[in-house]
């Protein structure tokens, strides 16, 4: 097994503060004001893994104010202290489940995009109802972003990009262009571990956007 992978296994003891914060500790409401003192365009990504796509957009824009969703503490201690190291102290990574934090913690139209990086598929039939593009996730995305806000979501699994779309499509979401980031390779979509690592075992990640009227 590789050393890299055997390590996140195991009990990450990086320091988490001041970019890690769980719910005991999250302040309600979340705004930009409160967590960062100032009132720069707040961006979310739902799914951090090891904060590559973070700390590379954190870095590149310092004008935006990030807040990364991460539900497996091993990758929010990892990516907290990682983020940390970096000196991006205009991101905070929360360890908490993305549906549950919009829906108590976030006010209306504060959230200027919201990327959803390979969300867990549940392949399952019948573990489809746990997926998080259902259409109460997406009623919380219309709510919490700004008017002109962005939500971009990209996935390896096939079946549930068709999914994703079909919610998405039915939503008052307005379909528009893929943004891809400035930081990710020319033939990536997000530029994480998570997409290369998909690619090298030979799956092909799709994306789709849209935009709050």
């Amino acid at each position: 097994m590789p050393r890299q992978r055997a390590s996140l296994r195991q009990s990450y003891t990086g320091t988490v503060e001041p970019i890690g914060l769980e719910v005991r500790t999250l302040p309600k409401p979340v705004t930009g004001r409160v967590l960062f003192g100032n009132d720069r365009p707040l961006e979310m990504e739902i799914g951090t893994g090891r904060g590559t796509f973070l700390g590379e957009e954190a870095q590149s824009r310092p004008d935006v104010n990030f807040i990364g969703i991460e539900r497996a503490r091993r990758y929010w201690r990892f990516a907290s202290d990682r983020l940390r190291r970096r000196g991006c102290g205009n991101v905070r990574v929360i360890l908490i489940d993305a549906g549950y934090f919009l829906r108590e913690f976030v006010p209306d139209a504060t959230l200027a995009a919201i990327y959803v990086h390979f969300p867990d598929p549940w392949p399952k039939k019948r573990h489809h109802k746990r997926r998080l593009i259902q259409p109460q996730f997406i009623r919380e995305v219309e709510r919490t972003l700004t008017p002109g806000g962005r939500l971009q979501v990209v996935t390896d699994h096939p079946e549930y990009f068709a999914q994703i779309a079909a919610v998405i499509g039915s939503s008052s979401l307005v379909p528009s262009p893929y943004r891809r980031p400035a930081t990710a390779a020319h033939d990536e979509l997000v530029g994480s571990n998570f997409e290369r690592k998909y690619v090298r075992l030979g799956r092909n990640p799709s994306a789709v956007a849209a935009v709050k009227k």
